[in-house]
């Protein structure tokens, strides 16, 4: 969600924060902003929507100063206006917050009481005011900063600069990411790593409560009660390269044909190449070999890919599995199974549903393994086990290649287990891993075959209004998967069904105006899916048919638009058949000229509940 980038630097750090906040666009935003002090006095920029309409600002206003904070919005608390755009200030304190302020309305109150003047919607701006007030109480800027956090309820994150303070920075990390970095004579703050990677490769990550007083010569991190506390600095694995989209129109068309190689390179990172076996680490299988249950919790994309690994779960390695929305999970208060494994998919690690979920899991005794795209992520230092999906960063706002490498990834992580159980007979078992090792190639050719026949429908698509999927058993996940991914990019109602359930109440839905997509492998289930299919073109319905060559002929002149997939072993469809289900949601965006890669409303990390 919201992002953080502060610069104690020794040159003007204006256009270092707009290049800080540029690398955080990816978390989804709609305004940004940044303050330094010049001439010791507070100054600021802030803008409405992209970030480019900041750096416009900027070359008409340029800021100076040594000293600095940034932002980029998601909006909670009020619209995304300019007023209402962080950093957030007075004449003698610039804040930035990621996170929700839960307790602002009382405090809002109490602050009109001395007289102080709201001029946003914010919850935020009640910290500014707070400091402020403490400020004009004789308070030191440290002292002062601390008695208003002290106040604050909720999830949050905070950089704070003061006038009159070129070489001091406070913050505070209380349930969303914060991290420190270090130079030469010079110090920074952000909300990830990835932020920071241009300009340290030395990073401390903040643990919840932590408290930062940061100078060019360091930085003191401490607890809510005083006492200094120690981080340890690690030497980040984050690149500094920009990340830029290449010959592609937009980074979520670049990332869906990233696929072949980053679904390889995850591949290669679990696949002994002498032996061709899927080798995990053993205190991974073990764990999963010997549990009870497993729990998989994750939100959105990720939930489904825990779809699929149920199915996985259960019917390969032959263990129960539940699957749950983490924001819902811990609420209804689940009693955890002596010897359960809980594991948590998130791209960013830093998801705060899925983050409160593990602590709930950890409190109940369960082990817990952390599945996560971004290393060093808060999710990651709190598993007791984890393994990385290799998608590399991931920026358009619709996950693509981070989901696939989660399927890849939990695919891998099922037939080690399976394999350490026995669960099934060792030649299926390798016919899987053998079908897992030519899946790059396949998804290659989906690319090459299925692009030109889905970007010529796309356009009758767009016209919808509403849009039904449908698969059954493995294609159920990702009839899901491409429902969200349409409503995401195109703003298309759409949704996803259990084949087998539209005569439960959706078929009521179906007209000629209405296209189905139908998801549907020549598998065993696939003659029960082509009734369904009947039953949708009886009533008019106009279905999309994405199938290999055997179901396509089944069903041969039945479907208004077939796009033809490659035969594949039931193992891996689920990872093969969500790639024309992305080309579909992107290049249906496109048609509708909405914005591809920051969808209106989405943030990449969310970090509040």
């Amino acid at each position: 969600m919201c992002g953080i980038i502060g610069i104690i630097g020794k040159d003007d750090v204006a256009p270092r924060l707009v290049e800080g906040l540029s690398r955080l666009e990816y978390r989804g935003y709609d305004s940004a902003g940044i303050a330094t002090l010049s001439a010791g006095k507070v100054d600021r920029r802030r803008a409405e929507g992209k970030l480019i309409n900041l750096s416009e600002k900027l070359k008409k206003e340029p800021l100076a100063g040594h000293i600095g904070i940034g932002h980029t919005r998601w909006a909670t608390h009020g619209g995304p206006t300019e007023r209402n755009a962080h950093p957030h200030a007075t004449d003698r304190v610039a804040v930035v917050h990621n996170g929700i302020i839960e307790n602002y309305a009382a405090l809002k109150a109490e602050l009109e009481q001395h007289q102080c003047r709201f001029e946003t919607d914010t919850d935020t701006e009640v910290v500014v005011h707070l400091v402020t007030h403490n400020l004009k109480q004789g308070m030191a800027p440290i002292d002062a900063a601390n008695a208003a956090f002290d106040r604050l309820e909720g999830a949050y994150a905070l950089a704070v600069i003061f006038a009159n303070e070129n070489n001091l920075m406070v913050g505070v990390r209380q349930g969303t990411p914060l991290a420190v970095g270090y130079g030469e004579g010079e110090m920074y703050v952000a909300s990830d790593s990835y932020a920071l990677a241009p300009l340290t490769r030395k990073i401390s990550f903040l643990e919840d409560g932590d408290r930062i007083r940061v100078t060019r010569e360091g930085v003191v991190i401490y607890n809510n009660k005083g006492a200094e506390v120690s981080r340890p600095v690690r030497i980040t694995a984050q690149s500094g390269a920009t990340t830029g989209k290449g010959e592609y129109r937009h980074f979520m068309l670049k990332e869906i044909f990233e696929q072949p190689t980053v679904i390889g390179d995850t591949l290669n990172s679990f696949i002994n190449p002498a032996t061709r076996q899927i080798t995990l680490p053993p205190e991974i299988t073990a764990a999963l070999s010997q549990a009870s249950r497993i729990t998989l919790v994750a939100c959105g994309t990720a939930f489904y890919a825990c779809m699929v690994a149920k199915y996985w779960f259960e019917q390969v390695a032959r263990i129960p599995c539940e699957i749950d929305v983490a924001s819902e999970f811990r609420y209804r208060e689940a009693p955890m199974p002596e010897g359960g494994v809980a594991i948590f998919v998130s791209q960013s690690g830093e998801t705060l549903d899925t983050l409160e979920a593990l602590r709930y899991c950890k409190r109940q005794g369960q082990k817990t393994l952390s599945i996560v795209n971004t290393i060093e992520s808060t999710i990651e230092r709190e598993s007791d086990l984890v393994l990385h999906t290799l998608a590399g960063p991931e920026i358009g706002v619709a996950s693509t290649k981070a989901y696939t490498t989660q399927l890849t990834t939990l695919a891998c992580l099922v037939l080690a287990v399976a394999a350490e159980k026995r669960a099934q007979p060792a030649n299926d078992l390798a016919e899987m891993a053998e079908a897992l090792r030519h899946l790059p190639s396949l998804v290659n050719a989906v690319l090459k075959d299925a692009i030109g026949p889905i970007e010529k429908l796309s356009s009758e698509i767009a016209e919808a209004r509403d849009v039904l999927y449908l698969g059954r058993g493995l294609m159920y996940p990702i009839a899901l998967e491409g429902a969200l991914k349409l409503k995401e990019v195109s703003y298309i109602h759409a949704e996803g069904y259990a084949a087998g359930e539209m005569k439960h109440g959706p078929i009521a839905l179906i007209d000629q105006d209405v296209p189905v997509v139908v998801i549907a492998p020549a598998d065993h289930l696939f003659e029960k899916t082509a009734s369904n299919v009947q039953e949708t073109i009886a009533r008019g319905g106009q279905v999309l048919l994405f199938s290999d060559a055997a179901g396509q002929e089944k069903l041969q002149g039945k479907c208004r638009w077939t796009v033809e997939l490659p035969k594949a072993h039931s193992f891996i469809t689920p990872i093969l058949y969500v790639v024309p289900a992305q080309l579909l949601a992107y290049y249906v965006a496109v048609s509708k000229g909405t914005d591809v890669d920051q969808p209106r409303n989405l943030a990449k990390s969310v970090t509040v509940e």
